[in-house]
């Protein structure tokens, strides 16, 4: 088998199997699904912690409001009694107003807790370290264990506007958040080894040969970030021309009548 470590940028992300024979389509296509199905478990690894400590998400529209203002505007949150956690609720209240303050108690606490940290380490940078691949099928468990543990706490499940589960639904909207950044389509995605990009069309071994026992390292990058790298070139500054007209204060010259 082939190994490819993946990288973006500087970072290491996972080791993945192949073969020197493998369409670069479909090796795209497999690199992309394991990428981007880890950060979603990173996503929900990070606001699970969150409905443990304060409960099930409050609707979009009382969020961020305080208990007198959702008097005043008369607002009730319809799925408080719907989505109770098993063995029922503690209090503890949410200083920032996203969630509604009903968390579980400790001992369904503990349940989300240790799963959490289960499933990061499933999908753990790490692996790399210990010469581990981290397969869709690693992802996949570690998405089923979250989902379980969810369920176990929330039996009768989360509301539809929860984060947690729209992510589980696949139905996350990370528009204006930073997590949107780190997300690579699969259609913007490019693989590049060697300072070369690999092209689709090609097969694996039209750049390393036929040796399955090759190890090399490739970067995981958007179509724009190229883009970006090279977007200096056309900027004012990088021309030399330019950079002598300012010194000579030649720059922004009017010329003709005021």
């Amino acid at each position: 088998m082939v190994q490819l470590h993946v990288k973006r940028g500087d970072e290491s992300q996972f080791l993945f199997n192949t073969t020197v024979d493998a369409p670069l389509e479909t090796v795209i296509q497999q690199i992309t699904a394991i990428y981007n199905g880890r950060l979603k478990v990173d996503r929900l690894c990070s606001e699970i912690p969150e409905l443990a400590d304060h409960g099930i998400a409050l609707p979009p529209n009382m969020q961020g409001l305080t208990e007198e203002q959702i008097v005043e505007l008369n607002l009730k949150d319809e799925w408080e009694d719907k989505c109770v956690p098993s063995g029922g609720p503690a209090f503890r209240k949410d200083e920032i107003g996203r969630r509604n303050g009903q968390a579980p108690n400790d001992k369904m606490k503990e349940v989300l807790t240790r799963t959490v940290e289960e499933a990061k380490a499933l999908i753990s940078k790490k692996q790399a370290q210990a010469n581990i691949c981290v397969t869709m099928e690693m992802v996949k468990e570690a998405l089923d264990q979250l989902r379980g543990a969810v369920m176990i706490v929330y039996p009768m499940g989360l509301p539809p506007h929860d984060p947690i589960r729209m992510e589980f639904e696949d139905q996350e909207d990370l528009s204006g958040t930073q997590a949107s950044l780190q997300v690579i389509t699969e259609d913007e995605c490019q693989l590049w080894w060697a300072a070369k990009e690999m092209q689709r069309g090609k097969k694996l071994q039209d750049y390393i040969g036929k040796n399955e026992k090759t190890k090399l390292v490739v970067k995981i990058q958007k179509k724009l970030e190229e883009a970006d790298d090279d977007s200096y070139l056309d900027s004012e500054w990088s021309d030399r021309q330019a950079l002598k007209k300012q010194f000579q204060g030649l720059t922004n010259i009017k010329w003709g009548p005021r």
